[in-house]
């Protein structure tokens, strides 16, 4: 009876497991998501993006509200910025987060966009020493889309661990860390990370868990079974960089964006 009780625990346990993940898996995509995702002041060139994207389901699946203070790190041209920027103008606040030297472009893309996007700040960090001008506890979401790969790439091997570092101090406890990256299957050479832009998703846990996060989840919205990760330019062949230009682009451009993991943690209470 012992034997067949202590089983039966583990079954439940293992399903509740699953539904949890499930749940994660198909998080309900509010009014206010769908709405920033579907206005059609987005760029065309954006919008064609969504399909391997998913913007509505992944921003639904980290948890993003409308009042929520959202940190974007390092938006670059502002892809995610057209959804999250409108998303909070008027009830939370955006910001975008970058270095020193990307203030400049960064604060010309929100400026050129100011009536759509409303107040905006822009924050700096330091990777060389894990500081941000962010106020500490004062974030509910911290996203990066695509851009962990770049700071193992860094060649300061500590750049990494220090700025998940920052993107704790500046969350509030309970505060959301949500990663999008392409993904490096485990079994491949982890030497890759530092050149293919391909990273392991052991390696966004194991520097998150490190700076004290909690893994809460992960979804599969933005896989892409066709991707076999090996290719001669890195995960620029793909699209839309397509770093070889026309050599072989129309085999690339059927594989479609590459393979990413996206992972959700959060700063414990």
């Amino acid at each position: 009876m012992r034997t067949i009780g202590i089983a039966t625990i583990l079954l439940a346990s293992a399903a509740a497991a699953t539904a949890q993940h499930a749940a994660h898996q198909h998080a309900p995509i509010s009014a206010e998501v769908r709405a920033a995702v579907q206005n059609p002041q987005r760029s065309d060139v954006n919008r064609q993006r969504d399909e391997y994207r998913h913007p509505a389901e992944t921003l639904s699946f980290f948890g993003v509200k409308p009042t929520d203070t959202v940190v974007e790190f390092s938006p670059g041209g502002g892809w995610y910025t057209e959804i999250l920027a409108p998303l909070a103008k008027g009830k939370g606040r955006y910001v975008a987060l970058v270095s020193a030297r990307g203030v400049a472009s960064t604060e010309k893309m929100l400026a050129d966009k100011q009536a759509w996007f409303g107040a905006t700040t822009v924050a700096t960090v330091d990777g060389a020493n894990g500081t941000s001008t962010v106020p500490a506890g004062s974030a509910d979401v911290v996203l990066t889309f695509r851009n962990v790969h770049n700071l193992l790439m860094n060649d300061d091997p500590a750049v990494a661990g220090r700025t998940f570092a920052a993107f704790y101090a500046m969350l509030k406890a309970g505060g959301t860390l949500g990663v999008v990256d392409h993904r490096l299957p485990e079994s491949m050479d982890s030497a890759l990370e530092k050149k293919s832009g391909y990273i392991k998703r052991s390696t966004v846990v194991r520097l998150a868990e490190a700076a004290g996060f909690k893994l809460a989840g992960e979804s599969e919205v933005n896989a892409n079974p066709k991707d076999t990760h090996d290719h001669p330019g890195g995960v620029w062949t793909l699209p839309p960089t397509f770093a070889l230009k026309d050599v072989d682009r129309a085999k690339y451009a059927a594989v479609g964006e590459s393979d990413r993991f996206t992972l959700k943690f959060v700063k414990p209470k």
